[in-house]
């Protein structure tokens, strides 16, 4: 039998959330010392119109609200695909490691 999508049953804010703090730990690159996998998120982005850069891809503000909603946080946490330390975040190995599915449709990249 193929694995399940979606084990954790994510809601689809739970999900484009998690994509993108994978996609800042990726992008941060400090990963967290002891912890195997894991890696912290120190800067969220800030939206300028509807959309914000990340990295050489581009997000719509709408994909990100779930960044400053602090139920989203909790139910990761709960799930222990991401924790929260003093003045940062961190994804664990486990939020690393777990396919959402989104990556390819939420983060808009240019062919040039």
């Amino acid at each position: 039998m193929p694995p399940k999508k979606n084990p954790a049953n994510l809601n689809p804010l739970q999900l484009k959330t998690l994509t993108l703090l994978q996609e800042l730990a990726r992008l941060e690159q400090k990963p967290v010392e002891g912890e195997e996998g894991a890696f912290q998120v120190t800067n969220l982005p800030h939206a300028h119109g509807n959309h914000f850069h990340l990295g050489s891809a581009v997000v719509a503000s709408r994909d990100a609200t779930g960044l400053t909603n602090e139920a989203v946080w909790t139910i990761l946490e709960r799930k222990g695909m991401l924790r929260r330390d003093a003045g940062y975040g961190v994804v664990t190995a486990e939020g690393m490691a777990y396919e959402t599915g989104l990556r390819d449709s939420i983060l808009h990249r240019s062919d040039h």
